[in-house]
C-alpha cells in the first residue's frame, strides 16, 4: 500500500525543464542575495548581517572590542549560514582601509595589508562598529526599514538599512553573479552629499550637472586619474565605462645633481609586493634600459625609490614606460550594476544611483516618523491620564484603597482607555508632587507641538525635501570633519610625452639576431654575413639569421597561433649561445617557432594555418607587451599555423602535401585582428605545405632539389579562385613543396 501511494507522489519531468527551472532559480539567488548590492544601503546581504550582529552585539564606536570569531559565529548562527570563512572574509574586507573609503568596521589586530598579506585567523583579531556603520544603522529602532524573518524563522533580519550616508558609491562594490557583473568605485562623501542636495533642489537634473558636483572616483589608496572629462561623463551617463588610474610620483633632487623617482600612492586594489616584483623583473630582463634600481622604504604610508641608470634620463619618459609596461597605471572597469528596491537589476547612471538613494531616504523619513507620532500619541494618551489624576487626586486615591476592581472604576468614572488607567495604577506616590504636573503639562504641550510639526512633514513633500536636505547637511559636516574627509585622488591631462617610446632612449647600433631550431636566441655586434658558420648547442641547428638594429622590435609567430614581442636590446649577447626564447616569453615546450621577423610599421602579414585557412593581419596589430603573447590567429586541435610571412605582392602561392600547387588574387583574402581566417585552399587529405605572397609580373622564384634559383611568369595554368584544391605544381618544383 504504501509502494503505491509513493509511486503517485512521483511527478515526471523532462530533464531540459528540470533544469532550466533550478538553474533560473540558482541565478535568481546569486543575483540578488550575493553578488549584487542594494542601490539604497550599498550592501549584499552578508555585510548587511554582519553589521547588524555587530549592532545586536552592542559594538558600538565607543565601546570595547570583541573576537572576530564570536562575531563571525554570531552572524553564521543567526543570520547567514554559509560557513564562518566566508563571512570573516567580508568582515575583513569592511575593516582594510586601503580597500574601503570609508570603513565600516574598526579592527584590531592584523587584517592584512596593501601588500597582498592575508589577515590572521578570525581568534586572534578583534573589531567593533565604526561612525559611518553606525550612520547606516541609524533608525533601526524605529521602524525605519521592514524586517523579514531569518533563515529558520526564530529571529528577524533588516531587508535593508536605513543608511544615512550613500554607501553604495561612498565605499563602491563588486562582485560576479550569472550573466552579469558590478564595479563600482569608491567616492568622496561630502562630493556626494554636494551632489544629492543639487538633485533635492533641482530632481530635473542631468548627469552633465551631478559629474560637476562628483568628478569622479576618489580611491583610498589615492592615486591620479588620466581619463578625459568626456569620457568619466559618459561613464557615468550609461552607467559603464573605464578609467586609468596612475600612481603618484615625485622627483626629488639628491647631492651633485643626481636625483630620483618617489612614488608615494600607488593605483586601487594593486599589491605592493607585486608591482616591485614586476618592475624589478623588467629591470633584470632589461627591458627597461633607463631604470637601474627600486627599493621599498614603506612604513605606515607608500614610498618606493627608483633610481635612474643616469642623471640625463628623462624622468617623465621613464615613468611613461613604467605606466606602460607594470601596474603602475591600470584601468578600472566601471559598471554600475544594482539592484534597484532590492528587487530588479539594472545597469544605473549616476542619477539613478542617487536617486534610489534619496527615495530610500525619504521613505525611512516617513516611516520614522510615523513611528515617532505614534509614540507622541501614545505618551500624550498617558499623559491626558496624569492630568486627570491631579485634578481629581483625592478620589483617585480613594478608589485606588477602597475598590475592589479599581481599574473598571476609575475607566468608568473618569472616562479613561485601559491605557491611561494601567499607567495611573503603576504611578509611583512621589510623582503625586505639585512640581509634577506643571512638568507634565509642560511635556504635552511640546508633544503637541511636535505632533504638529509631523503631520506637517508626513502631508507636504517640501517640508521632507527640507528636512532631508538638513540630514544631508549634517552627513557632509560630520564627513568632511575627519581626517579623511578630503579627496584623495587627483585628476591630471596626458601628456604628449607618452608618445614617446622607449626605443628612442637606446642608441642604434646594428645587430646581427640568431635563433635556432630549438629557440636559443642571441645577438652580435655588427652585421655579418648572414651565410657564415655559427655556433649551435650539441644537436641544434640555426633556423632565423638576419640583420636588424638595437632599437628594433622583433615579432615572433608561434604554432599556437600567439604573436610575441622581442626588444632587440634586451636579448642576450656575446660570444655564448644566447638564452631560451621560452625564458623571455610564455612560450609552451611543444611548440614550434613558425617565424621571427624585424617589425616594419605599415607592414600586412600573411598568417595560414595547416588546415589551409588564411588571413591578413595588420604587423602592429601584433605588437604586445605581454609576456604570455596576443592570439592572432584562432585554431581548432590538432590545427597548427604554418606560415607567416611578409604580405609584399598582388598574389599568393599556396603549396599542399598532396603536391597540388594554386595561386590566387591576395585581394580575395580578408584583413583581421584576430580570427580563424577563411580557407585559401582545400586540404581535404594533407595539410598546407607552404604559401607565398609575390608580384605576379616578376613571376614565382623558388630553389629546385639542386639549390638552383629557378623563376616561372607562365603562372596561367595554376591560377584560380582561393578555397580550390589546385593543380599539379610545375616541374622541378621542391618534393617538400616549400617555396621559401
Amino acid at each position: 500500500m504504501n509502494r503505491a501511494v509513493e509511486e503517485q507522489q512521483i511527478q515526471s519531468e523532462s530533464l531540459k525543464e528540470a533544469i532550466s527551472d533550478r538553474y533560473l532559480q540558482y541565478a535568481l539567488s546569486t543575483i540578488m542575495h550575493r553578488a549584487l548590492p542594494d542601490a539604497r544601503d550599498g550592501l549584499k546581504p552578508v555585510h548587511r548581517r554582519i553589521l547588524f550582529a555587530m549592532r545586536e552585539l552592542k559594538l558600538s564606536p565607543t565601546s570595547a572590542f570583541r573576537k572576530s570569531a564570536k562575531i563571525s559565529g554570531d552572524v553564521m548562527g543567526n543570520f547567514h549560514p554559509h560557513g564562518n570563512q566566508a563571512i570573516y572574509d567580508a568582515l575583513v574586507r569592511l575593516a582594510q582601509d586601503f580597500n574601503m573609503r570609508y570603513p565600516l568596521v574598526d579592527g584590531q589586530g592584523n587584517f592584512g595589508n596593501i601588500d597582498g598579506d592575508g589577515a590572521a585567523a578570525e581568534r586572534y583579531t578583534e573589531a567593533r562598529l565604526t561612525v559611518a556603520a553606525e550612520s547606516l544603522l541609524d533608525g533601526l529602532d524605529e521602524n525605519a526599514v521592514e524586517f523579514q524573518s531569518n533563515y529558520d524563522g526564530t529571529l528577524e533580519e533588516p531587508v535593508v538599512l536605513p543608511a544615512k550616508i550613500p554607501n553604495l558609491l561612498a565605499n563602491g562594490a563588486s562582485g560576479i553573479a550569472v550573466g552579469m557583473a558590478t564595479n563600482i568605485p569608491p567616492h568622496n562623501i561630502g562630493e556626494l552629499c554636494d551632489a544629492c542636495l543639487h538633485l533635492l533642489k533641482s530632481p530635473d537634473a542631468r548627469d552633465a550637472t551631478l559629474v560637476k558636483h562628483v568628478p569622479g572616483p576618489d580611491f583610498p589608496t589615492g592615486g591620479v586619474i588620466v581619463e578625459p572629462e568626456d569620457k568619466i561623463l559618459d561613464a557615468y551617463q550609461t552607467g559603464r565605462g573605464s578609467l586609468r588610474l596612475r600612481a603618484r610620483w615625485t622627483r626629488q633632487e639628491l647631492t651633485r645633481g643626481s636625483w630620483q623617482i618617489v612614488i608615494t600612492e600607488i593605483p586601487y586594489q594593486v599589491q605592493k609586493s607585486r608591482l616591485i616584483e614586476r618592475i624589478a623583473e623588467l629591470i633584470q630582463s632589461k627591458k627597461i634600459q633607463m631604470l637601474a634600481d627600486i627599493r621599498d622604504e614603506s612604513a605606515e604610508d607608500i614610498r618606493i625609490v627608483l633610481e635612474p641608470r643616469t642623471r640625463n634620463v628623462n624622468p617623465d619618459m621613464l615613468m611613461e614606460t613604467l605606466f606602460r609596461q607594470s601596474d603602475l597605471e591600470t584601468r578600472f572597469s566601471l559598471n554600475m550594476n544594482v539592484l534597484i528596491d532590492g528587487r530588479t537589476p539594472r545597469v544605473c547612471s549616476l542619477k539613478d544611483v542617487l536617486t534610489a538613494f534619496l527615495d530610500h531616504r525619504r521613505d525611512v523619513l516617513l516611516r520614522r516618523s510615523k513611528h515617532r507620532l505614534a509614540q507622541i500619541d501614545r505618551r500624550a494618551e498617558i499623559i491626558e491620564g496624569f492630568i486627570t489624576t491631579f485634578l481629581n487626586l483625592d478620589r483617585v486615591i480613594a478608589i485606588i484603597r477602597f475598590e475592589d476592581s479599581p481599574k473598571k472604576m476609575l475607566m468608568d468614572e473618569f472616562t479613561l482607555s485601559e491605557i491611561q488607567a494601567d499607567a495611573i495604577l503603576n504611578m509611583r506616590l512621589r510623582s503625586l508632587r505639585k512640581l509634577e504636573e506643571l512638568e507634565l503639562k509642560r511635556e504635552f504641550d511640546s508633544l503637541t507641538r511636535e505632533r504638529l510639526e509631523l503631520s506637517d512633514l508626513l502631508e507636504d513633500p517640501k517640508v521632507q525635501t527640507r528636512r532631508l536636505a538638513e540630514e544631508i547637511r549634517e552627513v557632509r559636516q560630520q564627513f568632511a570633519a575627519t581626517g579623511g574627509g578630503h579627496r584623495r585622488t587627483g585628476f591630471a591631462q596626458l601628456q604628449t610625452i607618452e608618445t614617446i617610446s622607449m626605443e628612442s632612449m637606446i642608441e642604434s647600433e646594428p645587430i646581427t639576431v640568431i635563433c635556432s631550431q630549438a629557440g636559443w636566441i642571441r645577438t652580435v655586434k655588427g652585421h655579418v654575413p648572414l651565410d657564415q658558420e655559427f655556433r649551435y648547442r650539441d644537436g641544434d641547428a640555426g633556423k632565423f639569421v638576419f640583420h636588424a638594429r638595437t632599437t628594433d622590435r622583433l615579432i615572433m609567430c608561434a604554432e599556437n597561433g600567439r604573436f610575441y614581442t622581442l626588444t632587440a636590446a634586451s636579448l642576450a649577447s656575446g660570444r655564448g649561445l644566447g638564452e631560451p626564447v621560452r625564458l623571455i616569453v610564455d612560450l609552451p615546450n611543444e611548440c614550434g617557432i613558425v617565424n621571427l621577423l624585424v617589425h616594419e610599421p605599415g607592414r600586412k602579414l600573411l598568417v595560414a594555418s595547416s588546415s589551409g585557412y588564411a588571413f591578413l593581419v595588420d604587423e602592429g596589430e601584433t605588437l604586445t607587451v605581454q609576456k604570455k603573447g596576443k592570439q592572432i590567429m584562432n585554431l581548432h586541435v590538432p590545427d597548427l599555423v604554418r606560415v607567416c610571412t611578409v604580405a609584399k605582392g598582388d598574389h599568393v602561392a599556396s603549396v599542399s602535401h598532396r603536391s597540388k600547387f594554386l595561386i590566387f588574387p591576395l585581394e580575395e583574402l580578408p584583413t583581421h585582428a584576430r580570427g580563424k581566417g577563411v580557407r585559401a585552399q582545400k586540404t581535404d587529405v594533407g595539410e598546407l605545405a607552404d604559401m607565398q605572397v609575390f608580384a605576379i609580373a616578376d613571376g614565382l622564384q623558388w630553389r629546385d632539389a639542386g639549390g638552383r634559383q629557378r623563376t616561372v611568369k607562365e603562372l596561367q595554368p595554376w591560377l584560380g579562385r582561393r578555397g580550390r584544391v589546385g593543380t599539379r605544381p610545375p616541374r622541378g618544383f621542391p618534393k617538400d613543396g616549400k617555396l621559401h
